[in-house]
């Protein structure tokens, strides 16, 4: 799981950091640079924001709304000292708010916010030895084509690099002239972000001409592999796939 905390003062930082530490958290603390926060959520995508209510630079309500402008499913906590509720907040930041952490720190209201984003954590798990397919709470991923759900194999297959429009193309329409192939690439983004968005699941980055995964709630048996984490693989690599022949040299030198 990762999380931001926002807050100004020094000493509220240390206690929430005594709390979590020796907890499975990957965490990262801000004052309140709004720039630095937006730019962090954007790029690796937390689970959760723990945010001071009252700060200088900014309120964390205000805050809260942009953070979920760039990264509409995260959840958020505020820490305050003040009396408020989920009635203080509009819209969509009411929405995302788990609840409030009232000041000082009571560790035991902390443990159940960080119990409860864990909870709702969904993990997916891709399966690439063999057939493509991916797992939502075991349910098998209904991709709404076919170049959809070959598209996001080849953006897993990249493992977290940029996967520009070019490279998907040269990889998945090979022998079709430029203009039409834009035409199905732009149409298999569409598709693969419209099965994302029914799924609530914020794993790829959209942007102009290039996607990139966001790896923190997949796992995948190709990522362990050659991270030497499993043993698994048996000479079969995506093989719906043409382009994935290419990878099978590398993944074999490592099975010598």
């Amino acid at each position: 799981m990762k999380i931001i905390i926002v807050d100004d003062e020094l000493h509220a930082l240390q206690l929430f950091l005594s709390d979590i530490i020796g907890l499975e958290i990957e965490y990262r603390f801000f004052k309140d640079d709004e720039k630095a926060i937006i730019k962090y959520v954007a790029s690796e995508k937390p689970e959760a924001a723990f945010l001071d209510v009252n700060m200088p630079g900014i309120n964390g309500a205000e805050l809260a709304s942009r953070i979920i402008a760039v990264h509409p499913s995260i959840k958020i906590v505020f820490a305050t000292g003040l009396n408020m509720s989920e009635k203080d907040l509009d819209g969509d930041v009411a929405a995302n708010t788990l609840g409030f952490l009232y000041k000082p720190y009571d560790s035991s209201k902390l443990h159940y916010f960080i119990s409860e984003i864990a909870d709702r954590t969904r993990q997916m798990t891709v399966k690439t030895f063999g057939s493509f397919d991916c797992f939502i709470d075991s349910r098998v991923v209904r991709f709404s084509s076919s170049k959809s759900k070959e598209l996001f194999a080849l953006i897993v297959a990249y493992n977290g690099k940029t996967l520009t429009m070019n490279d998907a193309i040269s990889q998945i329409w090979p022998d079709t002239d430029v203009e039409k192939s834009k035409k199905l690439y732009r149409d298999a983004v569409w598709r693969l972000r419209k099965t994302l968005s029914e799924l609530n699941f914020d794993c790829v980055d959209f942007r102009r001409a290039c996607l990139i995964l966001n790896k923190s709630n997949i796992c995948c048996d190709f990522w362990d592999y050659i991270a030497r984490k499993n043993k698994d693989y048996s000479g079969e690599f995506m093989k719906n796939y043409d382009w994935s022949i290419s990878y099978l040299p590398y993944l074999d030198s490592l099975n010598s």
